[in-house]
């Protein structure tokens, strides 16, 4: 009788051992899962911001940079930048005169045309628009992947030109590669995870703009 009620425990411990195993190798890929949807919207919010300031940079230097340290601190610190708009004076214009068939020395002694020049911040200029709000620390901290939360790691900032149609057109690229992003995450699930991507043919990361093409989209959107 001992030896029965012995078994029905070993048995009861066992059923219990194999549930759980069961419930945590079907949820390990779901946590999985969650994770990555998650760390990829963090990265895909501090891309999409270093995009804004790459794009600030170009209107006001003529072309991007790879370096943080440069696009941060001359965006935030530089004065204000001289900026010459042309302005159109309309009123001005007499009937049946098309300006597009002056040259600008034209238009401007004729006094169609009048150059204005404002004085402008970028960052500054960005948040009176209402498109970027955040402040310089924030600023700052874009450097850093979002994840792990104990590893302080940069995104790779690459900047520089291609030619396009005899033209040189200029490029940048942010990027964080996916080993690094879910490195404190199960190592097989970070394995197969690349795997897939690359199987599939898709970046095994988190990235926007592009090295080799004239585009700044990011592979999120």
């Amino acid at each position: 009788m001992k030896n029965k009620t012995l078994i029905q425990i070993l048995l009861g411990i066992v059923i219990v051992g194999l549930a759980v195993w069961l419930y945590l190798s079907i949820m390990e890929p779901v946590k999985f899962d969650n994770e990555y949807t998650k760390r990829r919207d963090a990265c895909a919010e501090k891309l999409k911001a270093i995009r804004t300031l790459e794009e600030a940079y170009k209107n006001t230097y003529g072309h991007y940079t790879g370096s943080f340290d440069t696009l941060f601190n001359r965006l935030i610190n530089e004065d204000s930048l001289s900026v010459v708009n042309k302005n159109i004076n309309y009123d001005k214009i007499p009937e049946g005169v098309d300006i597009n068939e002056m040259t600008e020395a034209e238009q401007i002694k004729a006094g169609y045309v009048s150059r204005v020049t404002e004085y402008v911040n970028p960052i500054e200029n960005l948040r009176k628009n209402k498109k970027f709000n955040l402040t310089n620390e924030q600023i700052q901290n874009l450097r850093y992947i979002p994840y792990p939360r104990d590893v302080q790691k940069e995104f790779q900032l690459q900047a520089g030109y291609i030619e396009k149609s005899g033209y040189q057109m200029p490029v940048f690229e942010c990027l964080v590669m996916m080993e690094d992003l879910l490195a404190d995450l199960d190592h097989q699930l970070v394995v197969n995870k690349i795997a897939e991507l690359n199987q599939n043919q898709r970046f095994p990361g988190w990235k926007v703009g592009d090295m080799t093409q004239a585009i700044t989209d990011g592979n999120f959107e």
